[in-house]
């Protein structure tokens, strides 16, 4: 008996073309096990109130059983879906059914109002400090004249 006949996975290993090794022999992954990168993972469904009360009305004229399940699969919804739907509409809160879910969309107005306000605090501060410069400017200019009034006087009277 040869080597190959007596251990047949080595045999079998040794007659596989290089292609075909599989990766725990040693092989490279193959295209299919390799992810694309440019694939983009889906975003998060939304559904407008004409679709939720569409699918609610559809669920409530179900009257088979499982019916309400093949609806559930046919749509790609879970039944947590419909509670939370139902509960809303007998809120009767119709625009809270096609609301977006997350923080809420900043009002232009409060962000323009925002920003005048912090420039209205800018210039204010910056008036604030010019006053003062100019203030200093005048203390300096009462000392200087009055150091240069009082020699210019003695100088004028010792002539």
């Amino acid at each position: 008996m040869s080597s190959t006949s007596s251990n047949g996975a080595a045999g079998r290993e040794a007659e596989r073309a290089a292609g075909e090794r599989s990766e725990a022999a040693g092989g490279h992954a193959t295209p299919e096990q390799v992810p694309d990168p440019e694939l983009k993972r889906p975003g998060r469904r939304t559904f407008s109130a004409e679709q939720k009360l569409r699918v609610l009305e559809e669920a409530d004229a179900c009257t088979e059983p499982g019916e309400v399940g093949a609806l559930l699969r046919r749509e790609g919804l879970y039944s947590s879906h419909l509670a939370e739907w139902r509960r809303r509409r007998e809120e009767g809160t119709l625009g809270a059914l096609g609301r977006r879910r997350g923080r809420k969309a900043a009002d232009p107005l409060a962000a323009e109002n925002e920003a005048l306000r912090r420039r209205a605090e800018r210039a204010e501060a910056e008036l604030a400090k010019a006053r003062r410069v100019i203030e200093v400017q005048g203390n300096v200019s009462a000392l200087l004249g009055d150091l240069l009034g009082t020699e210019g006087a003695d100088v004028s009277t010792e002539r």
